[in-house]
């Protein structure tokens, strides 16, 4: 009989070999490990690890909780991010492990962690790729297995695709959809069952699916001529951030001119948008945190805008949308560091982070809330989603403003969604 600890172990192989855990050295000091990709293709995503680590440090301090802080950078390599946390645990002799950023960065980690009975809290990737992709037959539901060490927080694909729908349909389009999924976990997981196939059929969309490509792959001609044959009005993918802005280049050079484009992942950043110029403007995406989003910090009491506020003055730059959820991760570590009857423990700490019900500055976290069978994770928090559209401004600047909020009410509206043009 295949156990759960042999089936994670050999999902962790994957990633990297094999390495026993020493003893806790037993010091009433906290460590606290952290990867995100801080280089390569997705390290826009980490824009604000340096002040938000700074600002949990303090806010540690004024708690009286004595605790360090080791952060890896996974270099957007899936491989990589296995390896440091093996040092992490191996080496560094962490507690708890915080990890954020993408599938690639978040599944190695969280596969090394729960094989090593290694507490371990994710965020910024949607739920279904986090899950499945750490299952050793993805394709078999009966097979899958819950998690005992990690515990994740964000929206699920349902959201997402739910959103993009909401928006599409708020405008007149021939509901010709051509879809931009690469090779990776948020493709493969967009482009299946669990994604948008069978919810954009359901709306009555017909999608054009010219199959996966390779991440920072440099021609999308295949794609654009298929989405052009197919006469699509709407594009919607979720290609990293210079993967799109090659397509989107190429898209204008080749005279193709969809309605709407609505792009998870790659269309998150300031910087993405401003480096298309013209072809920012009016581009779609996911927010999953904005200065508008009606919650408060509680680690330092602050609300969502003078949070955002904060980092931009800190940092010289436009918030960017991991601010919130970043900040949410050492929220939820501080809370659970708080309430652990010993810190140092992984079983003290579990049973801490199971318990958790908390008021973030991304809303609330409880594990199973607004889970929905067949797809309710005990070990899954969901959170707010709504949808936003690119302006660009007379100086040139972009404003991600809020269009739809169907599935997030309490979240205000900052305009109406307006086709491209």
């Amino acid at each position: 009989m295949i156990t759960r600890r042999t089936l994670l172990k050999t999902t962790a192989a994957a990633y990297a070999a094999g390495f026993a855990i020493p003893a806790l050295a037993g010091s009433a000091r906290i460590k606290v490990g952290y990867v995100t990709p801080q280089s390569g293709p997705l390290s826009a995503f980490a824009e604000a690890d340096k002040y938000m680590v700074a600002r949990f440090l303090d806010s540690a301090k004024a708690l009286g909780l004595d605790v360090e802080v080791i952060v890896k950078d996974s270099q957007s390599n899936p491989n990589r991010a296995a390896e440091v946390a093996k040092e992490l645990i191996s080496r560094d002799e962490v507690n708890l492990i915080l990890v954020a950023s993408t599938p690639e960065t978040t599944n190695p980690v969280c596969a090394i962690a729960e094989s090593e009975e290694v507490p371990v809290i994710s965020s910024v990737a949607p739920w279904q790729p986090w899950f499945i992709g750490q299952q050793g037959n993805p394709a078999d539901p009966a097979s899958w297995q819950e998690f005992d060490y990690a515990y994740h927080f964000f929206w699920g694909l349902e959201d997402n695709v739910s959103v993009f729908l909401n928006m599409w349909k708020s405008l007149d389009t021939n509901k010709q959809v051509g879809a931009l999924w690469p090779n990776d976990g948020d493709g493969n997981a967009w482009a299946s069952e669990v994604g948008m196939p069978p919810a954009a059929k359901t709306a009555g969309y017909n999608l054009t699916d010219p199959g996966r490509y390779q991440n920072l792959t440099d021609d999308f001609s295949a794609q654009i001529n298929a989405f052009k044959q197919s006469g699509c009005d709407i594009v919607t993918g979720i290609p990293i951030p210079p993967d799109f802005t090659t397509f989107w280049t190429q898209s204008a050079q080749q005279g193709f001119k969809p309605r709407i484009v609505s792009i998870a992942k790659a269309l998150l950043f300031p910087e993405s948008v401003a480096a298309l110029d013209d072809l920012g403007h009016n581009l779609t995406a996911e927010i999953y945190w904005s200065p508008a989003f009606p919650y408060n910090s509680s680690l330092t009491g602050e609300s969502a805008a003078e949070l955002a506020d904060g980092f931009s003055k800190s940092a010289k730059r436009q918030w960017t949308q991991p601010v919130g959820f970043t900040h949410a991760l050492f929220e939820l570590a501080a809370d659970v560091l708080k309430r652990a009857s010993d810190p140092t423990d992984s079983k003290a700490l579990v049973e801490a982070i199971s318990g958790t019900n908390l008021d973030t500055v991304v809303g609330n976290i409880r594990w199973g809330k607004d889970n929905v069978p067949p797809f309710a994770r005990k070990n899954v928090a969901k959170t707010p989603l709504v949808g936003g559209q690119w302006r660009r401004k007379s100086d040139g600047t972009f404003d991600l403003v809020i269009v739809e909020n169907a599935n997030a009410p309490e979240i205000p509206l900052g305009g109406t969604l307006e086709l491209l043009g």
